[in-house]
């Protein structure tokens, strides 16, 4: 079997969706930072949204599985803290699927562009805290439905 490129594992990482968005792949949310082989050791490194995410176990042993399906058999998943996971990372087509999904995407003002729902920008917040600490929720005044804004980090 000859040994799969670091652009097709890129392509394979796309297709693990985040454990607590599933609609947002790992390599859209910026989480895989990256993708080497050392020699016959592929080494692929993650970023956390936050040191203590519960989701980042799944994401390894997701990672873990997909590589093994794919005949890696040499490989080392590692988390790296530094720098730390940011928003910024968020590709634009994560942007569009987590708005699709009816989760605002971070915006560097600090608060929701617009309604995921509606598209309306008349919008008040409810808490910091929304389904996950990585969110607030937030509500639009106009269709009156409730979601979650992607806080900036």
């Amino acid at each position: 079997m000859t040994r799969p490129t670091v652009d097709e594992i890129w392509q394979w990482l796309d297709q693990v969706p985040d454990p607590e968005i599933p609609v947002i792949s790992v390599v859209d949310l910026g989480i895989v930072r990256s993708v080497a082989w050392k020699d016959d050791l592929l080494e692929v490194s993650i970023t956390p949204t936050y040191s203590g995410c519960p989701a980042t176990s799944v994401i390894t042993i997701d990672i873990e599985a997909l590589l093994t399906r794919h005949g890696v058999n040499q490989f080392c998943v590692s988390q790296r803290l530094s720098p730390a996971w940011t928003t910024n990372w968020i590709s634009e087509k994560g942007r569009a699927c987590l708005e699709e999904y009816g989760i605002a995407p971070p915006q560097f003002v600090g608060r929701p562009k617009r309604c995921p729902h509606c598209y309306a920008t008349e919008l008040e917040k409810i808490s910091d805290y929304g389904s996950t600490p990585c969110k607030a929720q937030w509500r639009c005044q106009i269709c009156l439905e409730p979601f979650d804004y992607f806080k900036c980090h």
